[in-house]
């Protein structure tokens, strides 16, 4: 079992990269293999809508999107990481989900359990905490939560270090993300299949 964590700050080493370096180590402690990518800190354009996409099968500005998108294909489960930026997740992270939740096939992240996770100095927590949750929301994934919202307080690494509840709640995160990935597995083995997917009927409130 793979978990990938997706860092979607500007700052490779900062208070978002140090949540995710607490749920990481209690999923290496259960048994699950981990990575943590970095989104980087140079521009990403957000989704123009051009639906070339749907004729190649990726999307067609490739980058760190298109990278993210071959990683995903074989992995378990995600956590999507990002600091918080006017109550709102980073214009980069956002961006960068937007063109992979839309160009990447259905099967990428379907069923594959997902938890975010919010990294702010001050205030906005919650508010960028239910926008990322939109993304596996619409996804058909299993969303993995904790004993609080799964967010710490910091203006950076070593602030996050004094959030105690912040880091028990990433590492309550991390073993409530082990679990299930372990009831899937124990699921499959004893021939539970996931749910059958009704084709999408697309209803437009204008016509």
């Amino acid at each position: 079992m793979k978990v990938l964590l997706v860092n979607g700050s500007p700052h490779k080493n900062g208070s978002t990269n140090r949540a995710l370096q607490e749920v990481e180590k209690t999923l290496q402690a259960s048994g699950v293999e981990t990575e943590i990518f970095w989104i980087g800190n140079e521009p990403i354009g957000g989704c123009i809508g051009c639906g070339g996409c749907r004729k190649t099968g990726a999307c067609i500005f490739g980058g760190v999107v298109a990278e993210f998108t071959e990683k995903a294909k074989t992995v378990d489960g995600f956590v999507f990481g990002s600091p918080v930026h006017y109550a709102a997740a980073s214009g980069n992270m956002t961006s960068f989900l937007d063109r992979v939740f839309y160009s990447a096939d259905a099967e990428t992240f379907r069923f594959k359990p997902a938890a975010v996770v919010t990294a702010a100095r001050r205030g906005g927590n919650s508010a960028a905490y239910e926008q990322l949750l939109k993304y596996p929301g619409i996804s058909h994934m299993p969303i993995v939560s904790s004993q609080y919202w799964n967010m710490v307080h910091g203006a950076n690494a070593q602030d996050v270090e004094q959030d105690l509840e912040g880091l028990q709640t990433m590492r309550a995160l991390g073993r409530n993300m082990a679990w299930l990935l372990s009831c899937i597995e124990a699921g499959k083995d004893a021939g539970v299949n996931p749910p059958a997917v009704e084709p999408f009927q697309r209803t437009n409130f204008i016509r």
